[in-house]
């Protein structure tokens, strides 16, 4: 690398000091002169290893400009702390903004980083920020992840006020579903703040920063579920009530007052949501929160997101209509000449203030503009009498025509309705299935869950093995033979080559690649979405969305693919 950067180099050039070298044993003949290292006296018999470690690690020395791996071009640091440093940055290769962070690879936490780092790639859980990249080169240790420009940090969201219930109840319920997958996995975040949450503009929540944040700061603990189930209770606190639920200032939030311990969200501010408030504090357990009936406290994410599915669902808000202007009276209607009656009664409606109309034009001007006016009254009704008698002649005609006549061109059709989907299962005919249990989440209607294939090395053939030479995929079970004319199939990652096949309507469960015999989509590289439309409907109960190609996890070498979501029309 053009720029190496170390701990020392950092030290010496920004500090202007020179350069510690003093050797073990060596003294000086006129005296030994005291030096400095990290505020504490020692003398010349100090040795380098301990001046060392007295010096922290610095971050890089790095610029806007500079280029990792011949492919991130770093464009602005965003954090410096703690011996690291993190920028948002641009792949060249690929043209899309991602994030990095970077450190030296001296750093004490840099084993830990990439460590963490790739077991949280390993994870591939669309509903996390996900890790591209984990690198050590040249003194550098660097992770690459996603960068996403349209999602709104939590902190941002929360400073224009609290969020609705129906917001604050997606939140919690998608953040804790995560983690509690995260945890099933053996990850944990331990670092999990209004900073750390993204909303996008869909509605739907990403957390940033699984495993690879904590091991940045160097945080550990011995009980990670019950702290990452605190920190979910302190944002769903924080969403509630736009207060940090605890004494100091945090993430731009005001805290609570001092000496009154944790109240709950509904005795912070008026109009919480009952049931979120409960559920606030069962998950707030650290600080000896109860909730106000006695039911269980949250320990980990799995039991909250249990407490989130048990409760009622909270719809989201009606589109509220805006309500016209009042009518207003000109001015002559505001005048004396205004009618109003005494009257009560039931005939009140009836005594609404009425407007006099002025007097009629009696000049002859007026009286050749009324006739005038009459006149032009009288020839549209004759042209509008005329024009409705041809269009009824028109009708009369075409009712009298044959049955068996050609249809008109513009003739509307049916709209398509999406048909209910029975059931989902991978398509692995030479192997097992290596997702069974997962296929379901590519029908569910979430396109936050996804049926996502393993990782493959060398080759975006399913790494050319013979058992995956047919690719894989998910067979859509509409139930029963039904008429097809569309097909949506939403994702986990662009560059996917696929098609949509469909099996006889008189097909069984059909498992081999024969099976389906009717083309829907023809093999292409998708990207986000891929979405079919057919002129002609095709009569099946089978849907296969069948990929062949897998595009890039991101490291250099490997492979990997997935289905977020399908849609079928009819």
């Amino acid at each position: 690398m053009a720029e190496r950067s170390t701990a020392a180099v950092d030290v010496a050039d920004t500090s202007g000091e020179e350069p510690l070298t003093a050797k073990a044993g060596k003294a000086t003949d006129d005296g030994a002169k005291a030096e400095k290292v990290s505020g504490r006296e020692n003398d010349a018999a100090g040795t380098d290893e301990e001046r060392a470690e007295a010096i922290e690690p610095q971050p890089p020395e790095l610029h806007s400009g500079h280029k990792l791996a011949r492919r991130y071009r770093l464009e602005e640091c965003v954090t410096r702390l703690d011996g690291f440093s993190s920028w948002r940055a641009v792949d060249e290769k690929l043209r899309r903004a991602v994030g990095v962070h970077i450190l030296p690879a001296e750093h004490p936490r840099a084993r830990p980083v990439l460590s963490a780092a790739r077991s949280s790639a390993l994870l591939g859980d669309p509903r996390f920020v996900q890790v591209l990249d984990a690198v050590e080169e040249n003194d550098l240790v660097y992770v690459v992840h996603e960068w996403l420009p349209d999602a709104t940090e939590l902190t941002t969201v929360l400073a224009n006020g609290p969020l609705e219930p129906h917001d604050a109840y997606q939140l919690v319920s998608q953040v804790s579903q995560a983690m509690a997958a995260a945890h099933r996995e053996g990850l944990s975040h331990l670092r999990i703040t209004p900073g750390s949450v993204l909303r996008t503009e869909s509605g739907q929540y990403r957390i940033r920063g699984l495993a690879v944040m904590a091991a940045l700061r160097g945080i550990t603990c011995e009980h990670p579920q019950r702290t990452d189930t605190e920190a979910i209770g302190a944002l769903l606190y924080a969403a509630l009530t736009q207060r940090w639920p605890y004494e100091n200032d945090a993430h731009g939030l005001t805290g609570l007052p001092k000496g009154v311990g944790l109240i709950a969200p509904d005795q912070v501010r008026a109009g919480v949501h009952r049931g979120l408030s409960e559920l606030a504090m069962r998950a707030l357990i650290n600080d000896g929160a109860t909730a106000s009936r006695q039911e269980q406290p949250c320990t980990t994410p799995e039991e909250l997101a249990k407490a989130v599915a048990a409760m009622p669902r909270i719809r989201p808000p009606e589109t509220a209509f805006t309500t016209p202007p009042p009518y207003q009276r000109t001015g002559y209607q505001q005048g004396s000449h205004r009618q109003t009656s005494v009257h009560s009664g039931p005939s009140a409606r009836q005594t609404q203030p009425v407007a006099t109309p002025p007097p009629p034009l009696q000049s002859r001007t007026g009286r050749a503009l009324k006739w005038s006016v009459s006149a032009l009254l009288i020839a549209a009704l004759g042209l509008g009498s005329w024009q409705l008698a041809d269009t009824l002649l028109k009708r009369e005609h075409d009712q009298d025509e044959p049955q068996n006549s050609q249809p008109q061109q513009g003739a509307k059709k049916k709209p398509a309705k999406t048909l209910p989907i029975a059931g989902a299962t991978e398509f692995s005919p030479l192997s097992e299935a290596f997702s069974a249990d997962k296929a379901s989440a590519a029908a569910d209607g979430d396109p936050s869950t996804a049926w996502v294939t393993k990782r493959f090395k060398g080759w975006p053939n399913f790494g050319n093995l013979p058992n995956r030479k047919d690719g894989s995929g998910v067979v859509i079970d509409l139930g029963s033979a039904k008429d097809v004319s569309g097909v949506q199939v939403s994702m986990y990652r662009p560059g996917q080559t696929a098609e949509i096949l469909a099996a006889a309507p008189s097909a069984s469960n059909p498992t081999s690649l024969s099976d389906f015999s009717q083309r829907i989509a023809t093999s292409s590289k998708a990207g986000d979405k891929l979405t079919v439309k057919l002129d002609k409907p095709v009569k099946t109960q089978y849907v296969l969305i069948h990929i062949t190609a897998l595009p890039s996890d991101g490291e250099s070498g490997w492979f990997r693919g997935g289905i977020s979501d399908v849609k079928v029309t009819g």
